[in-house]
């Protein structure tokens, strides 16, 4: 089966620069789209410096700031055309436990994660709304919805955002506009491998950590950042047309429910 509705569409994509960020980025414009590539520094932008330019625009934003966030959809509207398909992947972790997470920190990772999910959305809504086509799909984490040792103020930025794009989706719906969720567990990308103490990481995260009530992988295997992003595609394309306020595990069963 070929996706439809992709080709031709501009996408905005947070977060592009990061693994699953870059094989979305790589997987929409394979498909056809136009891709306003974004991730908060030139340097994590590189990794697209190859791609055509009439394909894959660059741009540096900072998710955080909502002022910026508008600029760039309107400017973008006004250059290159109608912006049908959003896609947030910009976020931070924090590996703390509760006692130990600073203000700060705390602070940060909403702002990043929920915070910006919040300002990218709402920009989008706001000129999908007057055409009444698009799609927004965010992408959480499993997290969101299991306890997790020492991820408090991930778990409950996640956990915000799911509600945040469900309700979202709820109030655009009336509009043709979906918005979905793909909540993936443990991925091969530097955010997972960071948290390895050592080459047996991938083992151990696999066969679960007893000590951190964390469960295994049943499938055995870590997701690939193309494992999410074809995930996200199919939720962009014309065959998720009566899917919305949906949220897709893709953890390989490690959360036991769907």
């Amino acid at each position: 089966m070929r996706l439809t509705g992709i080709e031709g569409k501009i996408a905005l994509v947070t977060g592009a620069g990061g693994g699953i960020g870059r094989a979305l980025v790589d997987l929409l414009a394979e498909c056809g789209a136009r891709v306003l590539a974004t991730d908060h520094s030139e340097a994590m932008l590189a990794v697209h410096a190859s791609q055509d330019g009439q394909k894959v625009r660059r741009e540096v934003l900072d998710v955080r700031d909502s002022a910026a966030v508008d600029r760039l959809v309107a400017d973008t509207e006004a250059d290159w055309g109608p912006i049908d398909l959003g896609v947030n992947v910009a976020g931070i972790l924090s590996t703390t436990t509760v006692v130990e997470t600073q203000d700060a920190v705390w602070r940060n990772v909403f702002a990043v994660n929920t915070d910006g999910v919040f300002h990218v959305s709402r920009a989008l809504a706001r000129v999908m709304s007057p055409r009444q086509r698009g799609v927004i799909v965010t992408v959480s984490s499993n997290a969101a919805g299991v306890p997790r040792h020492a991820m408090a103020a991930y778990a409950a930025s996640k956990a915000a955002t799911t509600m945040f794009t469900r309700c979202l989706g709820l109030e655009l719906a009336p509009l043709g506009i979906r918005c979905n969720i793909v909540a993936p567990g443990s991925t091969l990308t530097p955010m997972q491998t960071g948290m390895w103490a050592d080459e047996r990481g991938a083992e151990r995260v696999i066969a679960g950590v007893p000590e951190q009530f964390k469960a295994g992988i049943p499938l055995q295997k870590l997701a690939t950042p193309e494992d999410v992003a074809q995930s996200v595609v199919f939720l962009l394309s014309d065959q998720a047309g009566h899917i919305t306020m949906a949220d897709l595990y893709v953890d390989g069963g490690a959360t036991l429910r769907a």
